[in-house]
């Protein structure tokens, strides 16, 4: 039993590692590692179950295992509850410091609707009972779920996306993405994309640093002319800076950025703020651009509400496929209903 769940691990960390090594942009990567830590927990259950034995003899170990499986269960039970405070709290926060704005209140709507489908929905399955209200609930309960973890797997890719090792070196090119100037002001936000570009920059002494942003409304001149004006005032080398004036979105951004480029298939970092850099990195995927993505930090109970906005972002980017997900997933529910109207 040992050896069959340590084959099933291996096969799974065999996915996890292909699919990081030959494409990392996709919920693949989110998917395959929530395989590998399922498998990584069953392995330990199953040395547990087979060894205990030998562990009894350390008072020690028993003491520690209980902790941790107490712990694991507290948590499993608690994570609905935990996850609906955490973006009531953090939405409040929003609204109190960034303004009443329908793009703040994403964390205090995903509460509310987390905490309805808690404890409200399962009280509407009990009063929709017969053929039509069941098949239509069970409808609904597969489309709540199957978006749950849609976002559950696009988190975790997300992350899985923010990790490097050694990739940071040997850089052609840095794509740092603008963001709305005041005026002519950099605001913290954009200060802390470019902070982190030129973090690399001074890490990759072949590498141009691209900012890019255009003009909008409100600003008095394009955003990649003041990111470079703040660049340079930080000590960056304005030799090694080009600027990308003409877009107006992420699209853009990395689509003029391109053009810039020189040199067969270089070696190219975007660079944003930590939550969009996975949406980045799709919309640069679907482009044909192969590069890797970096994160600057904002605030904890500001990503919140971002995170879902991005999400919202990706779910536009694939809506076609998930349209036809759910619309099989209909045509499932209607068959089976009118199979039991027919009996």
């Amino acid at each position: 039993m040992v050896q069959v769940t340590f084959a099933v691990f291996a096969v799974f960390l065999g996915l996890f590692t292909a699919v990081m090594l030959a494409e990392p942009r996709s919920l693949w990567s989110g998917a395959a590692f929530f395989l590998l830590m399922l498998s990584l927990g069953g392995l330990v259950l199953i040395i547990g179950l087979f060894y205990g034995r030998w562990a009894a003899n350390y008072s020690w170990l028993v003491l520690l295992l209980v902790i941790l499986a107490g712990a694991a269960v507290l948590l499993v039970l608690a994570f609905p509850l935990l996850l609906f405070f955490i973006f009531l709290i953090e939405g409040v926060k929003v609204v109190k410091h960034e303004g009443l704005r329908l793009s703040n209140l994403l964390s205090l709507g995903f509460a509310l609707l987390w905490f309805g489908f808690l404890f409200v929905w399962p009280m509407v399955g009990v009063w929709s009972r017969g053929s039509f209200g069941t098949a239509l609930y069970i409808l609904i309960s597969f489309s709540a779920l199957y978006m749950l973890a849609l976002m559950a797997m696009y988190v975790l890719s997300a992350l899985l996306n923010l990790i490097h090792f050694r990739k940071a070196r040997r850089l052609d090119y840095i794509i740092v993405l603008g963001a709305g100037v005041l005026g002519s002001t950099v605001p913290p936000l954009l200060a802390a994309r470019i902070e982190r570009g030129m973090s690399l920059l001074a890490k990759n002494p072949g590498a141009m640093l691209i900012l890019s942003g255009g003009q909008g409304p409100g600003e008095d001149l394009p955003e990649s002319d003041a990111m470079a004006a703040y660049a340079v005032e930080h000590g960056a080398d304005p030799t090694r800076i080009l600027l990308e004036r003409e877009s107006s979105n992420t699209e853009e951004n990395l689509l003029f950025s391109q053009a810039l480029m020189t040199g067969p298939a270089p070696r190219v970092a975007l660079v944003t703020t930590a939550y969009h850099v996975f949406r980045a990195l799709l919309i640069a995927k679907s482009q044909g651009l192969r590069c890797i993505g970096f994160g600057s930090k904002t605030k904890w109970y500001f990503t919140l509400n971002a995170i879902l906005r991005e999400f919202a972002g990706y779910l536009r980017l694939t809506r076609r496929r998930h349209i036809k997900v759910l619309g099989a997933a209909a045509g499932l529910v209607l068959l089976l209903y009118g199979a039991m109207l027919v009996w």
